[in-house]
């Protein structure tokens, strides 16, 4: 039986600039996830893609953008079909049951979408008739036959020289011959087109390096796309030929312009489209930066202005994934350790577009780290040093007291940092920015000894400035990370006096430095992040991942920089317990040093069993780094936490630099480290690596490039 059709018109857009769009006087911005398979239970990889959508999304409505999110479900296909029949459902009630449980994942995880597409809805289907339509009438898609290996897991076909041991490349799963009528859509005919596209729109596909993959592909030559299926029958089925289904991807990518009424003449598709930006996995770039757009153009409509493929989540070297069984629930990481805290760690450990290792060590770290010891910590101090030096309110700033304003300077950079990486959808660089002042913040606290100022009422408003400029930069973190945390900020906000929390505040005028109104009452609350104690246990090895054992002859090099410190290894053997952390003490004591190893004597002689065989010296990974943040570690003398980059991924190395360098000194600097050891915990912090500093007596230099070379290059 044929279902109804309902006809609209063959629009042909010439497109909308990209500021106010129909009607209204505010920017509009448009964001979309993939629409996710039903086929199973959602994992952390689609909360990772979300999250980040999400958080894309609140930074344009903060800027005062009109930003509008959409996500959703791709609910046909055989393998639907099949999934149903073996939990004993029919297609539609297996759907129905699968999208309420995401629709309570993306509840879990706050996830402020405006629509919600299925592909079972009627606004989908009508529309998709409609378009596959046009293209038929137009000539790009016409009828014939296909026979070729096909996956039913991943809805793709592939050549015989594309299986991987006769099995799908992209899942591993046996693959089925298929011979059957189908329709095709000619995406040769739109091949130059497209390629001249992406050439005068180098934004277009991104990060680079997808680019370069999607130009090789079309390259490669197009070959036609089937576009219908005759062996099954859940899907949308041809107008004139009912007995065909529309194959998924022309069905699927629709979905972008279907939920903004393609088609209505309301004035909505034309406020939105073209979409800003599509966010999806690397492996689904070449659907959206290929066949989506060349669908666009038979429609004749504006292309989406950018196609951003992210990398994947690593667990123990492979992609995280349904098929490779190897998920992890994002529920219960909330439930263990709160809504913030997840979001924190998947918007904030891995560089977006590059992939990323997963664990739950890692999560943790973040939390205690930067959530509870730096951003969580320099509340608790600040708000407790108001309350006890200035009684509880806000003190009035004066320029003309003190040695001048460094917070507010700091705070001014971080904005900027902040907006150029939004900008370039650098996301983690982003969150890194705040952090980045929060760091600066609690140095400030250590350098001006606010207690010590309190002691002498001749420094009555010096005081009274550090602790404004110190309360400012909290007002300031909270509204920066409010699109990443959708619980702390509040709450940070309300202990400052604001009782509406974020209630108006609007991007840039509220990084304006001085916002935060003199004689506002502050109001301590508990701690803003419960550490999470992990069990530890010494570690026994050579020095792993972290530290070398001390000092060595004049001269030497030290790999790993941190001499004195013995590292440890997390090792828990229960689940995690979170525990409220104490307020940090004002002035902090100085953590004991560790013992150092025993000194050698300068100018011995090596005996030969100490030498190192050649093949020894090639295992180890030297390369170039740059470090993209420092910070002191807490309670230590001696200890640096720094966020490194090599090549296109990112991670933290613990160093006992900080007697020779300050967080300053280092920041930005292109150093030489030792990227192949394995992760140790120091002192609490994990360290995934060990830079190189010569070391003569007293005296430390860290050994860098001696001209500019690629970050990631190897040193040999």
């Amino acid at each position: 039986m044929t279902e109804e059709v309902v006809t609209i018109e063959d629009h042909r857009h010439a497109g909308s600039g990209g500021a106010a769009r129909a009607g209204t006087d505010r920017p509009s911005y448009y964001v979309t996830t993939p629409i996710y398979y039903p086929s199973g239970r959602l994992h952390i990889g689609h909360a990772y893609t979300t999250v980040a959508a999400d958080f894309v999304v609140r930074y344009k409505r903060l800027c005062g953008y009109d930003a509008r999110l959409l996500t959703g479900t791709d609910e046909h296909s055989q393998k639907i079909e099949r999934a149903a029949r073996k939990e004993g459902l029919g297609p539609q009630e297996f759907v129905d049951r699968a999208f309420e449980e995401i629709t309570r994942l993306w509840d879990v995880l706050d996830i402020s979408y405006d629509d919600f597409i299925r592909t079972t809805e009627p606004r989908h289907k009508r529309a998709v008739q409609e378009m596959f339509s046009i293209a038929f009438r137009q000539g790009d898609i016409y009828k014939g036959a296909y026979e070729g290996w096909y996956c039913t897991e991943c809805e793709s076909f592939f050549l015989e020289r594309q299986l991987a041991g006769g099995k799908c490349p992209d899942c591993g799963r046996p693959v089925e011959w298929l011979t059957e009528e189908a329709y095709f859509f000619r995406l040769s005919r739109y091949q130059d087109r497209l390629l001249r596209h992406i050439e005068e729109h180098p934004e277009f596909i991104q990060p680079v390096s997808r680019r370069n993959e999607m130009v090789s592909f079309i390259n490669s030559g197009l070959q036609d796309l089937c576009v219908t299926r005759s062996s099954f029958t859940w899907g949308i089925k041809v107008p004139f030929d009912p007995k065909h289904v529309i194959y998924v991807w022309f069905d699927a990518l629709s979905n972008y312009i279907t939920a903004i009424n393609y088609g209505r003449n309301d004035g909505f598709f034309e406020r939105y489209w073209p979409a800003d930006v599509h966010l999806v996995g690397k492996e689904i770039v070449r659907f959206h930066s290929i066949i989506w757009p060349i669908i666009l153009m038979s429609m004749g409509l504006p292309l989406p202005r950018q196609v951003f493929g992210h990398g994947w989540l690593v667990l123990e070297g492979e992609k995280i994934s349904k098929s490779k069984g190897n998920v992890i629930d994002p529920v219960i990481l909330v439930e263990k350790y709160g809504l913030d805290p997840v979001r924190y760690f998947l918007l904030r450990e891995l560089p977006f577009g590059a992939d990323g290792n997963y664990s739950e060590e890692a999560l943790v770290r973040r939390s205690n780290t930067e959530l509870a010891n730096d951003l969580g910590n320099l509340l608790s101090r600040t708000v407790a040093m108001v309350e006890r030096f200035t009684g509880g309110k806000v003190p009035v700033p004066d320029d003309t007291a003190g040695d001048g304003r460094p917070l507010r300077e700091a705070a001014a950079t971080a904005f900027r940092q902040y907006t150029e990486h939004f900008a370039a959808l650098e996301l983690a660089d982003a969150i890194g920015a705040v952090l980045g002042l929060v760091g600066r913040a609690n140095k400030y606290i250590e350098d001006k000894s606010p207690w010590d100022l309190a002691k002498d009422p001749s420094k009555e408003k010096e005081l009274g400035n550090v602790l404004y400029d110190l309360l400012e930069t909290l007002r300031l973190s909270a509204v920066l990370l409010s699109p990443a945390l959708t619980r702390a900020p509040g709450e940070i906000l309300r202990q400052l006096g604001f009782a509406d929390g974020l209630a108006g505040a609007k991007l840039p005028e509220a990084a304006t430095f001085g916002l935060l109104p003199p004689g506002r009452r502050v109001r301590r609350g508990a701690p803003l992040f419960p550490r999470i104690e992990f069990e530890e246990t010494p570690f026994e090895g050579p020095t792993g991942g972290g530290p070398a054992a001390g000092k060595g002859p004049a001269g030497q090099l030290s790999t790993g920089g941190c001499p004195g410190a013995r590292p440890e290894t997390a090792a828990p053997s229960t689940a995690p317990v979170a525990t409220a952390a104490p307020a940090a003490p004002e002035a902090p004591p100085a953590a004991p040093a560790a013992p150092e190893a025993p000194p050698a004597t300068p100018g011995a002689a090596q005996a030969p069993g100490d030498r190192l065989a050649f093949e020894d010296f090639q295992r180890v990974d030297l390369r170039v780094a740059r470090v993209l943040e420092a910070a002191r570690v807490p309670r230590t003398d001696k200890l640096l936490r720094l966020r490194i980059r090599i090549g296109g991924s990112e991670r933290w190395i613990v160093a006992g630099i900080a007697a020779h360098y300050s967080p300053e000194q280092v920041a930005g600097k292109d150093i030489v480290v030792v990227a192949n050891l394995e992760p140790a915990t120091i002192r609490g912090e994990r360290s995934e690596g060990m830079l190189l500093a010569a070391v003569h007596g007293d005296e430390m230099a860290l050994v860098v490039p001696e001209r500019d070379v690629p970050v990631g290059a190897k040193v040999r």
